[in-house]
């Protein structure tokens, strides 16, 4: 009986209706980008400094300008080592007694202004900023600054429910369903939180969005693999991630127009309701029905499709019917993905590696820091970064296979953080990311691009290692439980992003360059784990729990075979 990728060979591999569903499927994985890094421009915290109406009052009774009026009013100010002060604190005085100058109006007060009472603001802040973030609108800063990392958090645990849930529900009643839900519950979610009148409502639906969004993303990761022919799968699994980057790109501008966060929420989440449109041109995948027993309306998706692509359908596919009507239909479990030795070992080692990949993706970043006093730039460059990344993977996935590029990506990452803790601190001026590094490869000055080029090589890595594995995920499981299997394996990058904000703020404290040495010592035990796996190259999609459990046997005998076959080469998206 022919497979699905047999089929699609006689129909097409990547035709128009796979060209088409790529192209509509890559729009929703770059309108992703605003709920998983959203957080740098709705949650931006400008320089702010507490607000006083007798600072006011006496400012403009004095005509003093911005700049005396900080100098006056404002303790700590231009000390790096104190901005709690300038910025939670302020003075306890009476602004409005007459005795005040309007020459060094404290001098009156005390002879040295450290020796004056100090006490938290009482009535809000100003914040030096042209537009407005949640920060500013709802004051998360000071004694209110956990509120902005409980919103991200709220954003991280609806991924991993959303994630687990959704998957077994997809892998249950059929992806299109549930990826339709999921793009209705996001549209609706994200203009109520562009709307929402207080915190706690905002949060509300920033966590709804959160349990919905990964899992339609990852939904749409499943479909375009699923509707693709084995030449073209690992190609369009890359692009569709790197759409994901493009939507980086996209984010930094339409957020440079709207510095606003309830009109940049409002804009970014109009597209999903754009997507509902895609209901009468997506169907459903054809894998997902045959695993199901489902071949009469398998057999009309597969007539769809070589209808779409201009070609006939073989006359080996009528007896299609009456063999798939004997097989059992299966219904998935999360045991499935323990039960057998082989598919419970891809998933212990999969879940670490998606678990590594956020750690290190997110925990580098925040090691580092942007450098610079333009987010909107500095967020656009350092996208920029992840590009070659995309570009290495290609050049060498179709030759070396998946597992030996993914492992030393991990490795490189792992050792650039090892190798980080040992550059002296004196060797470089700025510490900061890749946008610091593409001005010091220019503009070298000493050894600072030393680090720098580290941070970058670093970033690069972890890149290729994230997209890598999320390839390999789709290809390791059988169809009835791989849209399960890929969701709950990447639940463990939500708990990574839990967890790696205290990782890297808490073990700074102990010692600064700690959190790499954690970092390192993740990435290489990943990329040791990687090599246990089997490679995926050149293999069809398993589509039953033994073809999944024989993966790494087949590799071993095809390799002994491999002048006796004709093997079809990966083809590039034309």
């Amino acid at each position: 009986m022919p497979t699905v990728d047999d089929i699609l060979e006689q129909i097409g591999e990547f035709h128009f209706f796979q060209k088409q569903m790529f192209f509509l499927l890559c729009l929703l994985s770059a309108a992703f980008t605003p709920i998983y890094v959203g957080i740098v421009f709705l949650g931006f915290t400008p320089d702010h400094r507490c607000q006083s109406p007798g600072v006011a009052e006496l400012s403009q009774r004095c005509g003093w300008s911005l700049a005396e009026e900080l100098n006056y009013t404002v303790p700590g100010l231009g000390a790096a080592d104190e901005a709690f002060l300038r910025q939670c604190m302020q003075y306890e005085v009476d602004w409005n007694q007459s005795a005040l100058d309007c020459v060094d109006p404290l001098a009156s007060l005390a002879a040295n202004r450290s020796h004056l009472p100090l006490g938290p603001c009482q009535h809000g802040w100003v914040y030096d900023t042209p537009g407005s973030s949640i920060v500013t609108e709802f004051n998360l800063v000071c004694t209110n600054s956990w509120m902005l990392d409980l919103f991200q958090s709220a954003v991280n645990v609806g991924f991993f429910v959303g994630a687990v849930g959704i998957g077994y529900l997809a892998d249950r009643f059929g992806r299109k369903l549930c990826f339709f839900v999921t793009i209705l519950i996001n549209a609706v979610s994200g203009v109520l939180m562009a709307v929402s009148p207080s915190y706690t409502w905002m949060l509300i639906f920033r966590l709804i969005q959160g349990l919905v969004s990964k899992a339609g993303w990852l939904i749409g990761y499943i479909l375009i693999t699923e509707f693709v022919g084995l030449g073209y799968r690992r190609t369009v699994g890359i692009f569709y991630q790197v759409a994901f980057t493009v939507g980086l790109l996209v984010l930094a501008g339409v957020a440079y127009a709207l510095p606003h966060w309830r009109w940049l929420q409002f804009t970014v989440t109009l597209p999903n309701f754009c997507f509902l449109l895609y209901y009468w041109c997506i169907p459903e995948s054809p894998r997902w029905l045959l695993s199901q027993n489902r071949s009469a309306k398998a057999m009309r998706v597969i007539q769809h499709i070589a209808k779409k692509n201009g070609k006939s359908m073989p006359a080996s596919l009528q007896s299609l019917r009456a063999d798939e009507e004997v097989v059992e239909k299966l219904n998935p479990s999360f045991l499935d993905l323990f039960r057998t030795p082989q598919i419970r070992k891809h998933t212990l080692i999969l879940m670490y590696n998606w678990f590594t990949s956020s750690v290190l993706y997110q925990g580098l970043i925040m090691h580092t820091g942007l450098v610079g006093d333009n987010i909107y730039r500095d967020f656009f460059y350092s996208a920029l970064m992840e590009f070659p990344s995309a570009i290495i993977i290609i050049l060498t996935i179709d030759r070396v296979g998946r597992r030996y590029p993914w492992a030393l990506s991990n490795l490189v990452a792992g050792a650039v953080c090892l190798a980080s803790v040992f550059i002296p601190e004196a060797l470089f001026r700025d510490k900061g990311s890749c946008v610091v590094w593409i001005r010091a490869v220019f503009l070298p000055s000493g050894l600072h691009w030393l680090k720098i080029t580290a941070a970058c090589l670093g970033r690069m890595g972890i890149t290729m290692a994230f997209e890598i594995v999320c390839l390999v995920s789709a290809e390791l499981y059988p169809t009835f439980i791989r849209n399960l299997g890929v969701l709950v394996c990447s639940s463990m990058c939500d708990i990574g992003g839990i967890i790696t904000p205290f990782l890297v703020y808490r073990l700074t404290e102990v010692w600064l360059e700690l959190p790499l040495v954690v970092f390192a010592v993740i990435g290489l035990v990943a990329g040791g784990l990687v090599l246990l796996l089997p490679e995926t190259k050149g293999k069809a999609l398993p589509e039953s729990i033994e073809d999944a459990e024989n993966m790494q046997r087949t590799r071993k005998n095809k390799e002994k075979m491999i002048y006796l076959q004709v093997k079809k080469p990966d083809h590039p998206l034309t």
